[in-house]
């Protein structure tokens, strides 16, 4: 495994851990949305129609709205921080 993908690696575990303790294995609603960066549930939803959500949403059978997984969401984010951090300073560090 190459540095950055171990750097990905830990912080995606880190994050999920956070992200699993508070919401459960899935996401849904403002906590979605806010997690992914929109401004408002309603730019989420128009994301979502628009299919250009960063990551896999689903629908649940007789549920509203979209879910995804934590898992994923923690992926994204932490991806997200390790470009970000190659492309101002280097890798990030943990």
């Amino acid at each position: 495994m190459t540095e950055q993908n171990e750097v990905v690696f830990q912080l995606t575990n880190e994050l999920e851990k956070e992200l699993f303790d508070r919401h459960g294995p899935l996401m849904t609603g403002e906590h979605l949305s806010k997690a992914l960066g929109y401004q408002s549930l309603e730019a989420f939803r128009i994301a979502v129609r628009r299919k250009t959500v960063p990551i896999p949403t689903f629908p649940i059978e007789k549920r509203k709205g979209k879910f995804a997984l934590t898992k994923d969401v923690a992926f994204w984010l932490a991806k997200l921080r390790i470009k970000s951090c190659e492309n101002n300073s280097g890798l990030l560090r943990t």
